[in-house]
This record gives C-alpha cells, sequence and structure tokens, in this order.
C-alpha cells in the first residue's frame, strides 16, 4: 500500500509539472494593495517576464507565467494574487475574447525607464508622481533644466512633469511667498540656471525645455503631467517669443498685446484661453477651473467619472482609465481641472465632471508620441498646501486617483496584438 500511495505523489508530481502553471494578480476590490501590484508587473518586466494586462477583467488584472521568484515577491509585498493552471487560464481567454464583453488583453514586453521632471533642489510640496514611484518600488531617474537642454531625454521612454510652471512666473507664488526663504532660493537658483545655460531669462530657458519636451513627444515619447504643469506648459508654447511676464517675475513689463499674439496652434491640448496678467492674482489662464468651481464643489461632492471606452478597438484609452471603480475622488490643485470650452477638439477626454464642464483627464497625440494631462495634485490629499506633510501611501494602498498614474507608467511597454479577422 506505501509502495502504491509513493507512485500516485511522483506521478502526481510528474503531472503537476508538466501543467503549466501561472500567476494572476486580480485587480478588482479584492486586491489587497493595488499600487505595489503595478511594482510587481514593473519588475517582472525587468526580468524579461511578459506580462498580459487583461483590460477591463476583474478591475484590469494582470498575467503572467509561473515564477516562484515573483510569488515571494507577492507575498513579501502583501499583493493578492492567484497561481492557475493553463486550464484556467484559457477559459479566461476565452471568457475575454468573446465579442459580446468589453475586455481585451494587452501585451506587456519592457519596462520602460522612466525620467521625472524635477527640481534638485527641495521645495515645500511633493509630487504625487514620485510618491507613487517610490511606493510601488518603479526606478527612475531625476531630471531638470540642464539634463533636459542638454539632450537626454531621447534616452528614456516615459517622462512626468513636475508641478512647474514653464512660463517663467514661479507658479504666480510671488504675490503670497515672496518673502520666504524657499520662494526666494528657488527664484535664485532658476536665474542662476538660466544664465549658466545661456539665457537672458527664466521665461525664456523654460521655453527651451518645452520644445526639446515636444520634440521627445514628437519622436515617440510619452508624456506625463499633473498640476500646473499641463496648462504651463502650452501656454510657455503658445506664447513662444512673447513676454507674458510681469515686472515682479522677469523685471520688466510684459508686451502690452501679449493675448493677441497667443498662437494656440503650438498647444497640445488647449485653445482660445486668456491668460491671467495679473501677477498678484493665483492662476496662470482661466483654463484652470480651480476658482470658478470653489461655489460649485466642495470636498464630499467632488468626483469625476472615467469613461468606459471599448477594450477591443480603443485600447490606448482604455488601458488609462483601467481602475476597480469608475467615479474617482476629485482633489484640488495650482491646476484642479481643465475648463472644457478651451480643450481642443481632437483631444480625448479620459475622465470629467459633467455637471461643471470640467474636464479632470485627457490625453492626445503629438508626432509619433503620445501625452496625458491630470489635474490636481494629491489623489489622497484633496487641498494640498504648501509646507503639508506628504501623504503616506501605507494608508492609501488601494487609492484609485492613484492607479491613474501608474496605468500611464505602464503605457510605453503595452503592445496589442493585430485581431483575427
Amino acid at each position: 500500500m506505501k509502495i502504491k500511495n509513493l507512485i500516485f505523489i511522483i506521478l502526481s508530481a510528474f503531472a503537476m509539472q508538466s501543467r503549466a502553471l501561472y500567476i494572476m494578480i486580480p485587480m478588482d476590490e479584492n486586491q489587497k494593495n493595488h499600487l505595489k501590484s503595478y511594482g510587481i508587473a514593473y519588475q517582472a518586466l525587468q526580468n524579461e517576464i511578459e506580462v498580459d494586462w487583461m483590460l477591463n477583467y476583474r478591475g484590469g488584472s494582470f498575467m503572467m507565467a509561473y515564477n516562484s521568484a515573483i510569488e515571494k515577491l507577492c507575498k513579501l509585498k502583501g499583493v493578492s494574487y492567484e497561481v492557475i493552471a493553463d486550464v484556467q487560464k484559457e477559459n479566461i481567454y476565452s471568457q475575454i475574447a468573446d465579442p459580446e464583453v468589453n475586455m481585451d488583453v494587452v501585451k506587456l514586453l519592457k519596462a520602460p525607464k522612466i525620467a521625472v521632471y524635477s527640481p534638485k533642489s527641495k521645495l515645500p510640496w511633493d509630487d504625487a508622481v514620485t510618491l507613487v514611484l517610490t511606493y510601488a518600488e518603479i526606478p527612475y531617474d531625476v531630471v531638470y533644466d540642464e539634463e533636459v537642454i542638454s539632450g537626454v531625454l531621447p534616452m528614456y521612454d516615459w517622462l512626468h512633469l513636475h508641478h512647474e510652471d514653464f512660463t517663467g512666473q514661479y507658479g504666480k507664488f510671488w504675490a503670497n511667498y515672496r518673502n520666504q526663504k524657499w520662494y526666494q532660493d528657488d527664484v535664485m537658483l532658476q536665474e542662476t540656471t538660466a544664465k549658466k545655460l545661456g539665457f537672458k531669462k527664466v521665461s525664456q530657458l523654460k521655453l527651451a525645455v518645452v520644445k526639446k519636451i515636444r520634440d521627445f513627444v514628437a519622436g515617440g515619447g510619452f508624456m506625463f503631467a499633473m498640476c500646473s504643469a499641463p496648462d504651463s506648459f502650452d501656454i510657455a508654447l503658445a506664447a513662444e517669443g512673447t513676454d507674458i511676464c510681469d515686472t515682479p517675475f522677469d523685471g520688466d513689463p510684459m508686451d502690452a498685446d501679449a493675448q493677441q499674439r497667443l498662437d494656440f496652434n503650438k498647444c497640445f491640448a488647449f485653445r482660445n484661453f486668456h491668460i491671467v496678467t495679473n501677477p498678484y492674482q493665483y492662476a496662470i489662464s482661466d483654463i484652470d477651473v480651480t476658482q470658478s468651481r470653489a461655489k460649485l464643489v466642495n470636498e464630499k461632492n467632488d468626483l469625476f467619472v472615467l469613461f468606459d471606452f471599448s477594450a477591443k478597438w480603443d485600447w490606448i484609452p482604455a488601458m488609462l482609465t483601467q481602475c476597480h471603480t469608475r467615479i474617482i475622488k476629485g482633489f484640488m490643485g495650482q491646476t484642479t481641472a481643465f475648463n472644457k470650452k478651451y480643450i481642443k477638439a481632437s483631444v480625448l477626454i479620459l475622465g470629467e465632471n459633467k455637471s461643471i464642464e470640467e474636464a479632470r483627464y485627457i490625453h492626445g497625440e503629438y508626432g509619433k508620441g503620445t501625452w496625458t494631462f491630470l489635474g490636481g495634485h494629491d489623489p489622497e490629499d484633496y487641498q494640498h498646501f504648501v509646507g503639508d506633510p506628504k501623504t503616506d501611501l501605507e494608508l492609501h494602498p488601494n487609492s484609485a486617483g492613484y492607479r491613474l498614474i501608474l496605468n500611464n507608467i505602464l503605457f510605453p511597454a503595452a503592445k496589442k496584438e493585430k485581431r483575427k479577422t
């Protein structure tokens, strides 16, 4: 009897070995840590393990060939996972392939090389992207003006723009913070860097940086920006050759006809907007709706809705909107959301608050590359003030807003296989 049992165990072991196994990381409401799940997928790619991203299947789940190191990593990081056999996998993929369901599979092939455009100096605010990259343990390089001007961007696949003011007006912080040491130090550093690189004004340096980033996208790069970076990026492009900075920012008056000289054809996302010329007003244009929405929404009812795109035919927006919920908590920033009437017709709106005509999450193409803009500063800090402590993501491992950022980080790794006709 013992010999028979031993033979049965041996044969069972061989049978298990001959049967392919897979690790599935579910991304629905049953996932214990959504944010670190992206880090697991990224590390699998780093180890040359292909990852299938199952769009709209259980919140956008990941599937990969079984690997003991990946399983150990899931356990270590508190990421929910399931080990399944090939027959289970085939059943899932058969379900996804059904033309009647809004699901599909995108292959992630190579870990994208990531750069974050961010100042080296310490400023009294943090950045949501660097926070979540660090939490998810996804590596990135920090680059700033000198590196961008020197031409390093083609080395990277994906670039995030820190909460920068590319118009050279220092975020319009002058009115409230001009006597603060951090503000004075930042102005001095920016002016010193501009002169070092051969520019008379910070606005001229920032324009040169913006044009380098524009060319990076045109050449096939992926750009993501939040808060003040999206609208100030477009405004800088539109204002090329025009002085839109008043005396407190660059030492001389702005051009009297600055508004009329804006060229909206140069912008990625916006058109027909109006710049704010008052140096005391904490806004750079009417693209942002932070002030106009103040009487309409508050922290309790500030929400936006993700559009439901076809995974089989509109796989790019479907990938960028993968989440375990379609309703996302709103959050404020220097630029909170974008006035829909100033968004170009070619731009794809991924998420909006329709009731007050604002877009929160938008996407588009430029040349061979793409860009994505997300309004707001921190998805888990509704109104992040200067000097507030950074968000502890250990308290928000299932943040829907932070998932949108991480969707973008995996975007450059994706390849959609051609559909059989």
